[in-house]
């Protein structure tokens, strides 16, 4: 069980917030059998989850095909290909995910994005998450550019990327099972 503890080396800390990397273990737990096994090896409260289906779908599709084969990839790197959860310290619980897309390219540009338990929206939760994670990123010399998109109508979102820096730097449709259209974004060293 030892394996499946974080690497308590790579956490974020805010006043009220712990972010943690999940490594390919928890990752390989999550999927297997379930977000209630993944708080136990965190040591949490358990907390369901209430994502939107757009999110939820999204979450379940990174786990998969992305946070699970990239993190067992890239070892060293992983923290760059994995869901960050976002605890909240005072109730012992995640409360949402957050990370990137991968190491910065060649030219130094990466995305990250985020979603938070409905039961936990408009507390300002994201904003910290966001502002927190993007500081220790902006840490690694190579990233000069974060990226993140959001749906049209996802006003809260929106808000979280304004008061984090980012600047609204156009609109394209995304081909997904339903398509939609998304606001993309960029916030530079």
């Amino acid at each position: 069980m030892d394996n499946l503890l974080p690497n308590m080396t790579i956490q974020v800390q805010t006043p009220r917030l712990t972010l943690i990397p999940l490594t390919n273990q928890q990752l390989q737990v999550w999927k297997q059998t379930g977000r209630k096994d993944l708080e136990k090896t965190l040591d949490l409260n358990h907390n369901p989850w209430k994502l939107g289906l757009f999110y939820e779908q999204e979450t379940l599709q990174a786990l998969s095909d992305f946070w699970i084969p990239q993190t067992a990839k890239f070892p060293l790197d992983y923290f760059w290909y994995t869901n960050w959860e976002i605890i909240l310290n005072s109730a012992s619980c995640s409360v949402g995910g957050i990370g990137f897309a991968g190491l910065p390219d060649n030219d130094g540009t990466t995305e990250i994005g985020y979603a938070i338990d409905q039961k936990f929206e408009g507390q300002g939760i994201a904003t910290e998450a966001v502002q927190a994670l993007s500081a220790w990123a902006f840490q690694d010399e190579g990233l000069q550019i974060l990226r993140a998109e959001t749906p049209v109508d996802n006003m809260g979102s929106q808000r979280v990327l304004t008061k984090n820096q980012f600047v609204q730097t156009g609109e394209k449709k995304l081909e997904l099972e339903i398509p939609m259209q998304v606001f993309t974004w960029e916030r530079r060293r």
